[in-house]
Parts: C-alpha cells; structure tokens; sequence
C-alpha cells in the first residue's frame, strides 16, 4: 500500500526546478521485465492529488455531482465549480501537449533532429 500512497502524493513537477516529470522505467515484479525510455505522465496524473482524488470520487458516485456534494459536505454549486476548475486544467495540458508537438514538427523542419527522433517525441505525447 506505501505506492499507493505515494502515487496519491505524487506530483507532476519536479521538487527542484519544477519542470514536468516523467517515468524513465517501468517494469514487471513478477518477471522483471523492463521498459527503458522517456514516458510523459498521462493528463490525469499530471493533476493536483486533491484534483486526482476529486475525479476518482466523481467517477466510483456514477457522475453525480449531487452524491460527491453528499460526500464531501458541500454544495452542488461548490462541487459544479471544482470540477469545472479540472476540466479547464485538463484542458489547458491538452494545449500544453499541441505546443510540444508544434515544437517538435518546427525542430523536424528546421534539420534539428532527425525524423526518427520526431516520431519519438511525438509518440511520448500520447
């Protein structure tokens, strides 16, 4: 359970310098395989634990705003606000993940890195 509640505290920016973080390696307990590489942490992730827990409540109460109000001892129009405020923040790294892409295909266009290194990038978005 100690993952569990790390991945509950996990933030999406570095401690340091605050630049996004990503997975370097992933692999398998039971036979130890591994994955090697620069793997960007999916949207939700990248949310504010409070946010992230927020969306689980929303998703286990079937959608109802009435219900996470129930839980969470506040009004229906406290909770609409909340989770307009996440919907607007995934909104804005879907836009973050556009300008990376732009960036990459400008760097492709201008000979500073190689078509295959592109196509990497552009897959570590998804």
């Amino acid at each position: 359970m100690k993952w569990k509640r790390a991945m509950e505290k996990l933030n999406p920016n570095c401690p340091n310098c605050g630049n996004r973080m990503v997975i370097r390696q992933l692999s398998c307990g039971a036979c130890g395989v591994s994955m090697e590489g620069e793997i960007p942490l999916p949207k939700l992730a990248r949310l504010a634990p409070e946010d992230r827990e927020f969306v689980e409540l929303f998703v286990v109460s079937g959608g109802s705003l009435k219900e996470v109000g129930t839980l969470l001892g506040v009004s229906y129009p406290t909770v609409r606000q909340r989770l307009d405020k996440i919907i607007l923040r995934l909104r804005e790294l879907g836009n973050e993940d556009s300008g990376q892409r732009l960036e990459t295909l400008g760097k492709l266009e201008r000979g500073e890195i190689t078509v295959e290194d592109a196509v990497k990038l552009l897959k570590n978005l998804n």
